[in-house]
């Protein structure tokens, strides 16, 4: 047994002051109460958010973080998502599973560092250098599930079905290493990925598509269809104006407005980026109770665009946030850019929709945690709940303007106005983030993979 003392813990109908959580020896939480406990206390200056859910990552993209801003040539050349991805292809042809294990690692551990207890892994890189499976099919993803152990957050490994080089189109060479050319090839690599899942108590697996382009869209729904139903289900849609343009070309509708006619969409279906949609696509993603995830920081980066959130929160959409390419981390920064990408088009700026009882930073908290655990197939509802498992992000209870805040500010003023000075880290699964030796060891190691690579 083990029990923390908290400034305060939030719970979905508010600030607990002065809370304590105890826990079992699994981290499970046995009592939340004001009363202080017999037992010997850990006291935490801190206020507990319920720890953030990263609903959609590709972790060796951390490995490239910050190295396509070199923009050459007179305006002429191309300089978009397009060629984004052929850097991006070079660093997927480079790296071995030691390689992928260490950059992993790294990136969980500042997952951690920020307030994330679980992440979605939209895993791609199945294959050898040469594109030929290894003789464990989910050796890479195996790699992943170590990386979370190491560090201690829990991990929904998805493993991508991709197939196509585009729509119609045969995959090129430097997609060698993400390729499964049949539902059967598919099959074998999910099955190989959930057994690797049983190596890690706070591992599971879900189905992942990657994008109406890459997978035949009879395979796609053929998958939705007959594939495993108690699983989540992501992929990508709409994140550029080719993409929808191909689609229409190939297919005679919009990526969404295919998936709604031709799938049974319900509430495990993650719809990533969704960045261009019709306001049909927006109801009919609300109608069927699908989510959507966003990744703000990584969609800015890209040129990507805006998702229309308002219209599809007047619909009751749900969604959850993501950190895709990694080049921000921090969930609080996903959520002001979110919010203020939204405000700069409506010039409104209550444009996370609240009730009279719930501010904009509350709201935000409350959506991406809950959507976001969808995306990990946890639908618990509750913050904090006896009988699960304590995961929390740490804010720092004495900085300055957080120490002179009341509680009924407090939410938004942790959402819109702090920084990552102002984090204390997270506890997953009942365990404080990483300590310092073996923080240092994890970047010592990082850094040896980096200057291998070559890259930076």
């Amino acid at each position: 047994m083990k029990t923390y003392q908290f400034k305060a813990i939030l719970l979905n109908t508010g600030w607990l002051e002065n809370a304590y959580i105890s826990i079992n020896a699994n981290g499970i939480i046995t009592n939340i109460s004001q009363d202080k406990p017999l037992e010997d206390v850990t006291e935490i200056n801190g206020f507990a958010l319920p720890g953030f859910q990263n609903a959609h990552s590709h972790a060796f993209q951390y490995g490239m973080a910050g190295l396509t801003e070199k923009h050459i040539g007179n305006g002429t050349s191309p300089d978009d998502f397009w060629s984004w991805r052929e850097a991006m292809y070079q660093l997927a042809l480079t790296i071995n599973p030691d390689q992928m294990q260490a950059i992993a690692t790294m990136l969980y551990a500042e997952m951690a560092r920020h307030g994330y207890t679980n992440v979605a892994e939209f895993h791609y890189v199945h294959h050898d250098k040469n594109g030929i499976p290894y003789a464990n099919l989910a050796e890479m993803g195996s790699r992943l599930i170590a990386a979370a152990e190491t560090v201690g957050i829990g991990i929904t490994l998805i493993p991508i079905f991709y197939q196509k080089g585009g729509f119609g189109q045969e995959p090129n060479k430097r997609q060698r290493r993400f390729i499964s050319s049949t539902i059967d090839e598919y099959q074998k690599l999910l099955e190989a990925s959930e057994i690797a899942c049983k190596a890690y108590k706070h591992a599971n697996i879900g189905i992942g598509i990657h994008s109406m382009r890459g997978v035949a869209p009879s395979n796609i729904a053929e998958i939705a269809k007959s594939g495993p139903q108690n699983m989540p289900f992501h992929i990508h849609v709409s994140e550029q104006l080719k993409e929808i343009d191909d689609s229409i070309a190939y297919l005679g509708k919009r990526p969404v407005e295919w998936l709604i006619e031709n799938i049974d969409l319900n509430d495990r279906f993650h719809l990533v980026h969704a960045t261009h949609l019709n306001e049909k696509e927006l109801l009919g993603i609300a109608k069927h109770k699908a989510n959507v995830v966003l990744c703000p920081s990584t969609e800015g980066n890209l040129g990507d665009g805006l998702f229309s959130l308002s219209k599809f929160q007047n619909a009751n959409g749900k969604w959850s946030i993501g950190t895709d390419s990694h080049i921000g981390i921090n969930p609080l920064e996903e959520l002001r850019i979110l919010d203020y990408g939204q405000r700069l088009i409506t010039h409104k700026r209550n444009t996370y929709y609240s009730n009279e009882q719930q501010d904009s930073g509350s709201y935000a908290i409350e959506m991406a945690t809950i959507t976001g655990r969808k995306a990990m197939n946890n639908y618990n509802t509750a913050f904090f709940k006896v009988g699960e498992y304590l995961n929390a992000c740490i804010i720092d209870a004495s900085a300055p303007l957080l120490s002179t805040t009341s509680l009924k500010n407090l939410t938004s003023t942790i959402v819109y106005a702090t920084d990552a000075t102002m984090q204390l880290g997270s506890i997953a699964y009942g365990k404080m983030s990483l300590n310092p030796q073996k923080y240092h060891n994890i970047k010592t190691e990082f850094a040896k993979t980096l200057y291998k690579l070559k890259n930076r």
